[in-house]
């Protein structure tokens, strides 16, 4: 028998965008890092989704955080992304991170980090414009984020 997944439990009827603590495994914290409302038709265009993953992966990769960084990567529903870090990262530096990820992809100018085809698994696929906008509105979401707003909603 299949068990069911920690973020099926989730409801999604009430989720709205903003970060929440997905799952504790040891020593390991995954985020959800919510953009969009659950199953409301808006979701993530596949190419700004996949610009995104690129540019805050690489800028959390790059971040003094970096050696705590696990993964980061998108949800297949297009409403979001996770990100894996180890649990000694206080969440306050956390959101900060978080934040200054996306202000860094919403300002973002140049050629995007791992695109070439050499680099990428699918480099055609990207939308830089379209990227810099959903990172911009998730920046105003996670200004009233705070540690005591990571739980997810009753």
């Amino acid at each position: 028998m299949l068990r069911k997944i920690a973020s099926f439990t989730i409801n999604h009827d009430t989720l709205v965008p903003g970060l929440y603590v997905s799952r504790v495994d040891g020593d390991c914290i995954t985020y959800d890092l919510r953009l969009k409302y659950p199953n409301r038709g808006d979701y993530i265009a596949q190419g700004a989704l996949h610009t995104l993953e690129h540019l805050v992966a690489t800028y959390v990769r790059s971040s003094a955080l970096s050696d705590s960084v696990i993964y980061f990567g998108p949800m297949g529903c297009r409403t979001g992304f996770y990100m894996i870090l180890r649990d000694s990262v206080p969440q306050a530096e956390v959101i900060a991170l978080t934040k200054a990820a996306f202000e860094f992809s919403a300002a973002f100018e140049g050629e995007i980090p791992g695109a070439k085809q050499i680099e990428c698994g699918n480099y055609l696929e990207h939308d830089l414009p379209e990227a810099k906008r959903e990172a911009a509105a998730y920046v105003k979401v996670l200004e009233g984020c705070t540690p005591e707003t990571t739980v997810y909603p009753a």
